[in-house]
């Protein structure tokens, strides 16, 4: 079994990691690519199965999207967002996970949510003293699957070493920027198929959140 010599920072995913949240991603995706469809930002044939809306987002933009698309395209996700984390609860075992790894380590999340939207939620369900920074989108370089987010979290701490981070997820994207930012990654949940599919290699996989303790 994996077993880090000495965790100290450990980043979260926020959506069905951490919270049990009632975004509708594939109404979201569908919206966002019928717009880049329409808007002749996407070619024709492009793999949307294959993507998620940040990845197909990141895609466009590279290949220059106007301000004013991005604008466009940002505004239907945050309103998606702001829809689903209204009555979004917990995942099982979360305050209990919190409150034993809150004097320990310090909590970061990072998510492709808003910032404004994950404050939101993490107020509402209670969780949100038992974090030390809270990275959303704004703070980020680009999206998930980007590592940036978890390369600013390490910036942040400078005291905590490449060797003392550790990082949880439930999607291939969460694997992917934990991966290339150089943070060993577990997975939760249902996804291990796809972390296969996408060539993620986990250092661990849990079905329960009170199993990270046993990483730690």
């Amino acid at each position: 079994m994996y077993k880090s010599s000495h965790v100290r920072g450990i980043i979260f995913d926020m959506d069905n990691t951490l919270l049990r949240s009632k975004i509708n991603f594939q109404m979201m995706k569908k919206q966002v690519a019928d717009y880049l469809i329409d808007h002749d930002l996407l070619p024709v044939g492009f793999p949307i199965q294959e993507h998620t809306t940040s990845t197909m987002i990141e895609y466009v933009k590279a290949n220059g999207m106007s301000e004013e698309s991005y604008t466009e395209v940002m505004h239907m996700v945050v309103q998606h967002e702001l829809i689903g984390m209204e009555g979004a609860g917990l995942e099982s075992h979360v305050s209990e996970l919190l409150k034993a790894l809150m004097t320990g380590y310090v909590l970061v999340i990072v998510t492709n949510n808003s910032y404004k939207a994950a404050v939101q939620a993490l107020e509402t369900t209670g969780i949100h003293p038992y974090f030390d920074l809270i990275i959303g989108r704004e703070q980020m370089e680009a999206m998930k699957p980007s590592p940036s987010g978890y390369l600013a979290a390490k910036q942040h701490f400078p005291h905590i070493l490449e060797s003392e981070w550790i990082s949880i997820g439930d999607s291939w994207i969460d694997g992917r920027a934990s991966v290339d930012a150089g943070v060993p990654f577990i997975s939760y949940g249902l996804s291990g198929h796809l972390m296969k599919e996408k060539g993620i290699s986990p250092v661990a996989h849990i079905d329960s959140l009170l199993k990270l303790l046993d990483y730690v």
